[in-house]
């Protein structure tokens, strides 16, 4: 069997409100979040990876390293990560058969995560991370859910659908515990304790 095509797309056109600075600037390791959650994704082999970016984007064109990354500019960030992924299926290639869905301000997430997220999804359209405290992502979503996808509102308009779908969404089992996402200062610490920096 051939091993279908994969579209790796990082989502990071959030503004940062509560916050107060880009969180995809903010250090992490060597670099920036942002930085360190694109080599992640590199390091999966994905046939293409997509960024969105939107708050901030001139900051991270200049000072994120996007090479090897198709870069696509969300100007309605401020309507919710659907929007990000909306934009993002205008980019994404006519061969993609599965797209994962990465967050670009949760830098827990490692590249064998994904790996297991794409052996467990078998053939079925949706996919999931089960962490022992509950779903998470990555996502993985056949090209049969494009047209979903690309019709969702808001924030939490991935996780309605999941919840829509009900059996139909594989939850592949993962391990450990969903990782954090950055939304504030605590969490940033919290998140940079964890990587012991």
């Amino acid at each position: 069997m051939s091993r279908e095509f994969t579209t790796g797309l990082v989502l990071a056109a959030g503004g940062s409100r509560r916050l107060g600075q880009p969180k995809q600037l903010l250090p992490y390791g060597p670099r920036t979040l942002l930085d360190h959650v694109l080599g992640t994704a590199r390091a999966c082999e994905f046939d293409q990876l997509i960024c969105v970016i939107g708050g901030s984007a001139q900051e991270i064109v200049t000072s994120v390293d996007l090479s090897e990354v198709s870069v696509v500019e969300n100007d309605y960030f401020g309507e919710g990560c659907s929007s990000s992924i909306a934009a993002a299926l205008t980019a994404v290639d006519a061969r993609c058969e599965v797209l994962v869905l990465m967050l670009g301000d949760q830098p827990g997430v490692t590249a064998a995560t994904v790996t297991k997220l794409l052996a467990g999804r078998g053939d079925s359209a949706l996919a999931a991370c089960a962490y022992d405290d509950g779903r998470g992502h990555p996502l993985a979503f056949a090209r049969s859910t494009f047209d979903d996808l690309a019709s969702l509102h808001g924030d939490k308009g991935v996780w309605k659908l999941l919840d829509r779908a009900g059996d139909q969404v594989v939850d592949v089992p993962v391990g450990g515990t969903i990782p954090r996402d950055i939304d504030t200062w605590e969490d940033y610490e919290a998140v940079v304790g964890e990587a012991g920096g």
